[in-house]
């Protein structure tokens, strides 16, 4: 149960950092989808380069979470797509 909840918790860090960088407005669910997706992007991109130590934790997760967001915002903008405002 925890686990989700840290899922949710990082996602809603890393779709408001990113939604900000990014000048996008969008409702607190899909920013939390948003944080989410970019978590997937990012610990992708991570694995691909860099093994964790530890099966549990690594260290860059946060960073790459909001940059993973911010690459799947600018492919949105880039193809068009909208998503529900406030």
């Amino acid at each position: 149960m925890l686990h989700l909840i840290w899922y949710v918790l990082i996602g809603l860090i890393a779709g408001v950092i990113a939604k900000s960088v990014m000048h996008m407005h969008m409702t607190i669910f899909w920013t939390i989808v948003l944080g989410i997706i970019g978590s997937i992007i990012g610990g992708a991109l991570t694995h691909m380069f860099a093994r964790p130590r530890n099966e549990r934790f690594h260290p860059a997760g946060l960073i790459f979470s909001i940059v993973g967001a911010i690459l799947f915002l600018f492919v949105c903008y880039k193809m068009n797509i909208r998503f529900p405002q406030f």
